[in-house]
């Protein structure tokens, strides 16, 4: 048999802990000590008679209920993570107002996709603008260059269309338009009125200069031959004040008909012309009516096939389309004229024209006082435009520049030596508007131009109002030395005697009437039985008419009998002494 020792191992074996335990709780004492091992001994001894069953500790597994909140914390950490490396980044826009934003509601979109949302919205330090803090998505990283714009998307109505009205619905967002820049930035400036033209649109943008704006505005339309081809996207005034900047966009594919040669005009209103066809109203569309618009196409005289314009490129606005077709002047000529009579209803701008084509225009009218107590004198400074003179083949290309300056002083020295002068006549006698003509007047006095100055004076005669006013003059001082008092005089005379002859005209023609017109009613009763018995005698079945139907039947017979007897006789003239012979048998 085994050792029951070893197999059934007593306290000292079973619980050494314990043992070590009360040695050590024991601590100092050598009598507790033998106490304790005498107890030992007596367990000991107790064990070995008595059978000890073996019994294994059963072994205890780690609880599940602690794994759950590790569990929900890796979650979190994941799904923090998780949100952190999925956002993208964070901007700051700033607008004039919020209105309509509000944090954490208000979306950012891109083609109507959304790429963020606004967290906060702040006053800046200076109170005058909003910030708005906006948190992007990861794929929205690479829209932040520097050129992209932001703007809010509200209901907008302007001049003839209404945006935004989806937003009645959903609310206000803010919209993106990514630029092209490659640099990047996180702080945007954003546009308080959104762009007609996002980047990416078909098209292309070119800049317009000229005096005015007129009744364009930011949106209006550009028309191509009546067809809304464009908008304009902006408009500014130039630094000195002169004058206006207007950037236009041509929408594809209408931009290919933008050349070197197109002229761009004021398409706003009604244009009406009166001419020898008649009355001829014309206007570009209703919405050019009430919100204005411009409108291009190119030069009549331009050659087909012409150059596409580049992008950006600058083109002057005329104020309609009779300036924009005009032929381009690239020559001016300063000119003086001095006129005999009033400037009234001459005004700068007015038209010089030759026999009805215009080849100027009134610049300035002022006044030149003299130092030797002359009159003052008012000289018109006109321009002369001689491009506008030269010939065109039937192509339209222009005929070579060969002519220079002196042969164009020749040139009108010879016809101001013909009577080449200028006279003022009416343009409208409604509103007494005055333009500057210049014909030929060979009875005019001679004149010379002085070419030595830097403005020649043009030779110049009275205008037809002038000659009328001096006429109307004349006969105006000759009426005042009429005698009128005599003349009064002389006249109610006259209007005596004329009372007098018609009132002894009135007694004449009242004695006609009493005394003349009974004998006349007699005189035509006679007459009419006079006709009466004429009309008788004349009838057909009248006697008279058949005694002289056989009279003249006798005198019928008697002419042809004198006839033959004319007639024997020529051929017997013995048949007067032995009368007519017999024919014998």
């Amino acid at each position: 048999m085994s050792d029951p020792t070893s197999e059934h191992p007593g306290p000292e074996a079973g619980k050494p802990a314990n043992a070590a335990s009360s040695d050590a709780a024991a601590g100092t004492s050598d009598a507790a000590t033998d106490t304790a091992a005498s107890t030992v001994e007596t367990v000991d001894a107790v064990d070995a008679i008595v059978p000890v069953v073996k019994v294994r500790p059963k072994r205890r597994l780690p609880s599940f209920v602690w794994a759950v909140p590790v569990i929900a914390a890796l979650i979190g950490i994941w799904l923090v993570v998780q949100s952190v490396t999925s956002q993208g980044p964070v901007i700051t826009i700033t607008f004039k107002s919020a209105e309509g934003l509000e944090a954490g509601k208000t979306k950012l979109r891109y083609k109507d996709v959304d790429v963020g949302h606004v967290k906060a919205i702040a006053l800046s330090p200076d109170r005058k603008r909003v910030l708005i803090t906006a948190q992007l998505i990861k794929s929205a990283s690479d829209i932040l260059a520097t050129d992209t714009r932001f703007f809010i998307v509200k209901p907008r109505i302007s001049g003839g269309s209404v945006s935004g009205l989806s937003t009645l619905l959903s609310g206000n967002y803010i919209s993106v338009d990514v630029g092209t820049s490659s640099e990047t930035t996180n702080e945007f400036t954003g546009l308080e009125e959104p762009p007609l033209v996002n980047r990416d649109s078909p098209g292309r943008e070119f800049v317009l200069h000229g005096a005015q704006t007129g009744s364009v505005n930011y949106g209006s339309p550009i028309f191509f031959r009546h067809i809304n081809a464009g908008h304009v996207t902006k408009f500014q005034l130039d630094r000195d004040g002169k004058g206006v900047t207007i950037r236009v966009f041509i929408d594809a594919p209408y931009d290919q008909y933008v050349t070197e040669d197109t002229r761009f005009w004021h398409a706003s209103g009604v244009d009406m012309q009166l001419d020898a066809n008649g009355l001829r109203v014309t206007t570009e569309s209703l919405t050019s009516l009430i919100e204005g618009g411009l409108a291009f196409q190119e030069h009549d005289d331009a050659l087909p096939g012409g150059k596409p314009a580049f992008e950006g490129s600058v083109f002057p606005l005329f104020e309609d389309r009779e300036h924009a077709m005009r032929a381009p002047d690239t020559k001016v000529r300063s000119f003086l004229m001095y006129f005999p009579e009033s400037l009234r209803g001459l005004s700068k701008g007015a038209p010089v024209d030759l026999r009805g084509i215009v080849i100027g225009e009134v610049k300035s009218l002022n006044v030149e006082f003299a130092e030797n107590g002359r009159l003052p004198r008012f000289p018109v400074e006109i321009s002369l435009y001689p491009d506008r003179l030269k010939a065109r083949v039937r192509t339209g290309t222009r005929l070579p520049d060969d002519d220079t300056e002196a042969k164009e002083r020749s040139l009108l020295d010879h016809l101001i030596t013909r009577g080449l002068r200028g006279q003022l006549r009416s343009g409208n006698l409604l509103t007494g508007q005055l333009y500057i003509a210049l014909d030929f007047f060979p009875d005019a006095p001679q004149a010379k131009m002085d070419w030595r100055t830097d403005y020649p004076v043009l030779p110049t005669v009275g205008g037809g109002l002038a000659e009328i006013q001096e006429t109307v003059g004349r006969i105006a001082k000759k009426i005042d030395k009429l005698p009128f008092d005599k003349i009064s005089g002389e006249l109610v005379q006259a209007l005596s005697k004329l009372n007098t002859t018609l009132a002894s005209t009135e007694k004449l023609v009242h004695r006609l009437d009493v005394e003349v017109t009974p004998e006349l009613t007699s005189t035509l009763k006679e007459a009419r039985s006079t006709l009466n018995s004429a009309n008788a005698l004349l009838a057909e079945d009248a006697p008279l008419q058949q005694d002289m139907r056989e009279s003249l039947k006798q005198v019928a017979k008697s002419a042809r009998a004198v006839a033959n007897l004319a007639d024997m006789l020529e051929r017997h003239p013995d048949a007067l002494v032995f009368g007519k012979q017999k024919v014998k048998p």
